[in-house]
């Protein structure tokens, strides 16, 4: 390699390139300088000059640090989309770089805080993940339900029972309205994440994404990554996380003596109590066999003319989406028990401030020096 920047990790640019969703062109473009001397930097064969060093962190956003670290690879992972089929690829890139952004935040997190023990069921479907039908699936929304001593009513914080046994939540930009949220089991560390979306609003669906993350975590560990590119496969996964989803959600059981009559009055009404959208409950009392094929036909088109196309629901305005709590009182404990000033802990990650406030859920300016931000340390409790 020619002299240039020492200690410059090519690979760490196309991270970061991708991460702010930027294609080699634009990066060019962005720097003054040609596409095939990214290309020469990405893959190690050339560094940039100082000079070109400093505009490329100013125009990423990262400190100049974090091109000199060593590569956090993911290799192996299997990593679940929602909406994988419609999201751009460079959507799809960005959203997967800002989870292995977020897999360094745990890393360094731990070597100051213990998190809770990974405690999910093993329920060893493996490779036959293909041949489920959906009575198992049913079976297993509730082995799981009974594994965390949740019963068959509505459950209060999906996002928090979760954090609970182990998983690592965090909400951050998508950049789209059609990558909902993903999730993974990651090598580095062996624990579950999930990353939802904040484009969109409600906090109804934003559970029933935790729900059907969980749902790829449980079921499909045997599901190799090179299965989502193909049409039929991808849509059999996707169908079979949504059916969990639904009866982790509402136990058919106790849903089913909930509704006595299956209109959208009465999904209204349980929509306070179960926490789920109206729509997805037409899809419930249709996978349950309440209602019928015509039925439902007919009640989402009486659905689209109440709510629109964009399905705005009466609570929609009232419900705040459930906030990941881990991550943020990872580093407020952190702080407030005097581990670390919030200046040490801005030296030792690579990332800029706002995306590590983004990242763990902190306030804006939370890790400014003169932040004024005093927090109480509390234990996660855990949800009924």
């Amino acid at each position: 390699m020619k002299l240039g920047t020492p200690g410059f990790v090519g690979p760490r640019l196309r991270e970061a390139r991708e991460g702010r969703g930027l294609t080699a062109m634009s990066l060019a473009e962005l720097l003054g300088i040609t596409r095939s001397a990214i290309s020469y930097y990405e893959k190690g064969t050339t560094s940039p000059q100082p000079d070109v060093m400093e505009r490329i962190a100013t125009t990423l956003n990262l400190k100049p640090e974090f091109f000199l670290r060593p590569i956090t690879t993911t290799a192996g992972n299997v990593i679940f989309e929602r909406s994988m089929a419609s999201a751009t690829k460079g959507i799809r890139l960005r959203a997967r770089r800002r989870h292995e952004w977020v897999t360094e935040i745990v890393h360094f997190l731990c070597q100051y805080v213990l998190f809770p023990q990974v405690n999910f069921p093993s329920i060893g479907i493996g490779e036959r993940w293909r041949s489920m039908h959906t009575s198992e699936i049913e079976e297993i929304a509730t082995d799981v339900r009974r594994f965390w001593n949740l019963g068959d009513g509505p459950i209060s914080n999906v996002t928090l029972l979760l954090e609970n046994n182990g998983a690592i939540v965090t909400r951050t930009e998508m950049g789209a309205d059609n990558l909902d949220a993903f999730s993974t089991w990651a090598l580095r560390d062996k624990l579950p994440y999930i990353v939802l979306g904040t484009d969109k609003g409600s906090a109804v669906r934003s559970r029933y994404d935790v729900a059907h993350e969980l749902g790829h975590l449980v079921l499909h560990d045997g599901v190799d990554q090179a299965r989502l590119a193909h049409t039929v496969d991808f849509k059999l996964i996707e169908d079979q996380a949504h059916r969990f989803a639904g009866a982790f959600l509402t136990p058919a059981t106790t849903f089913a003596k909930d509704l006595l009559i299956p209109t959208l009055d009465a999904f209204r009404a349980l929509k306070s109590k179960w926490l789920v959208s109206i729509k997805m409950m037409i899809h419930r009392t249709h996978d349950l066999g309440i209602i019928h094929n015509d039925q439902a036909r007919k009640m989402y088109i009486s659905y689209n003319r109440r709510y629109g196309a964009a399905g705005i629901e009466p609570m929609d305005d009232r419900l705040q989406p459930e906030e990941p709590r881990l991550l943020r009182r990872a580093f407020e404990t952190i702080v407030d028990g005097k581990i670390l000033e919030r200046s040490q802990i801005v030296a030792e990650l690579p990332f800029n401030r706002v995306d590590v406030e983004d990242l763990a859920g902190l306030p804006y300016g939370y890790l400014d020096d003169e932040s004024p931000y005093v927090w109480a340390i509390n234990a996660l409790t855990p949800s009924p």
